[in-house]
């Protein structure tokens, strides 16, 4: 069981980085996706970002906002150079500045784990960055990926330079870094991109240091599987995701990974495993919901590069569930803006039960029915809701339903 669920929650930290977690009202956007980087993506988010506003969202994850070696921005190279194939700095900073009007925070995706240099050194690798802000020489990357630096304390991102963070100069120009985003940029939220590639502890420092409002994880690792099918039991997996969380002191919240894995195969008409064996839910939002951000696809997992899709045809299933649910909720532009206003209009209105109801991540949960076609549960003894294609609803004349679709139905008192 994740001993650590609640350990922090109400802690004094007296820091302004978890007052978000402490309040839990998050409701999140990844607003892009693979290909944005064609489409003058600074430009089209302003267009939208009354309508981001409007549908209660507090904070939009961007896509890497600095110069990148890859279009998509996750091969970051000048760091402090904000002209990206996702449009100039004068547009990111006007796209800012229209957030900040609406009150919808902007997250930073942040790519600290590797980065690519300017010129060739120790072994004839690019590995040197010369000639450029934050002029790092060898001793910057670590000695697996060609560098002179320590061996890396997480996973090599394989192919390019990996960022050795023991050395006390590179956290230095990384914090440095950070609160220039912060505080002379406008963004006021950070999303580490590939966390497993460093120490949970450097997450730590630099959240201290740089102070976003909030701040999430990706430490994406593998469900457990037997045969290509996915184990009923996950405690292991999300184990580790707890261990992470625990080792940024509590100051960062993860990707809920293990709830994406689980609920993709469970609409799948295998409903039963979203009750865990404690009669919780099964994801790392059952252990501790108020550091866990629920979402259902992502630029990785869905988008054109598809390495983990959910079901197309469940998506709302999807929502319905982790919009009333416990946990940090997150919507994916693609099924938000590009699968017509049905869906977008269906989002928004789950949405709407979340606020109106004030359910929140450490909201009680209660499950009912976690059978093959059919799921349901109490959440803060406010909202009730089920998916699957079993019928079911809740007795007692109290419960109104507040909206439905395919497969889903949510109810409220």
């Amino acid at each position: 069981m994740g001993n650590s669920n609640i350990v922090y929650d109400g802690s004094n930290q007296g820091s302004e980085t978890i007052d978000a977690l402490r309040d839990g009202r998050e409701i999140l956007i990844q607003a892009f996706n693979w290909e944005s980087h064609k489409y003058d993506w600074w430009r089209n988010l302003e267009r939208k970002v009354p309508d981001l506003a409007n549908s209660g969202f507090t904070s939009a994850w961007l896509p890497p906002p600095t110069n990148s070696f890859s279009p998509e921005g996750y091969l970051p190279q000048n760091l402090y150079s904000l002209n990206s194939c996702y449009g100039s700095e004068h547009l990111l900073k006007s796209l800012l500045q229209k957030m900040q009007q609406y009150k919808v925070r902007a997250m930073a995706d942040i790519v600290i784990n590797h980065r690519i240099g300017t010129t060739q050194g120790h072994g004839g690798r690019y590995n040197r960055y010369d000639g450029i802000p934050v002029s790092w020489d060898e001793h910057a990357v670590t000695s697996c990926s060609g560098g002179l630096g320590n061996r890396s304390t997480g996973d090599n991102f394989n192919g390019v330079p990996n960022i050795d963070h023991t050395q006390h100069f590179v956290r230095e120009d990384i914090i440095g870094w950070l609160q220039w985003l912060r505080n002379s940029i406008g963004f006021q939220d950070f999303r580490f991109d590939f966390a497993k590639g460093y120490a949970a502890k450097f997450v730590k420092e630099y959240v201290e240091q740089s102070k976003p409002v909030f701040s999430v994880g990706e430490y994406w690792d593998s469900c457990n599987y037997t045969t290509n099918r996915l184990d009923y039991n996950q405690d292991s997996h999300r184990q580790r995701i707890i261990n992470w969380i625990d080792n940024t002191g509590g100051l960062c919240a993860a990707f809920d990974f293990t709830t994406k894995g689980i609920l993709q195969e469970s609409v799948k008409g295998e409903l039963w495993r979203l009750r865990d064996q404690q009669g919780k839910p099964p994801g790392l939002m059952g252990w501790w919901p108020s550091r866990a951000v629920t979402f259902i696809e992502n630029h990785d997992t869905g988008s054109t590069q598809a390495h983990w899709p959910f079901p197309s045809s469940h998506v709302m299933e999807g929502y319905a569930y982790i919009l009333t649910h416990p946990g940090i909720p997150t919507v994916f532009y693609d099924h938000f803006y590009d699968q017509g206003d049905s869906t977008h209009d269906q989002i928004v209105k789950l949405m709407n039960v979340r606020r109106t109801q004030d359910i929140h991540s450490r909201s009680s949960i209660r499950i009912l029915e976690a059978r093959s076609n059919l799921y349901s549960a109490i959440i803060d003894d406010k909202v009730c809701m089920k998916i699957g294609d079993g019928s079911w609803c809740p007795s007692g004349h109290e419960w109104t339903l507040a909206t439905s679709g395919h497969r889903y139905a949510v109810w409220h008192k």
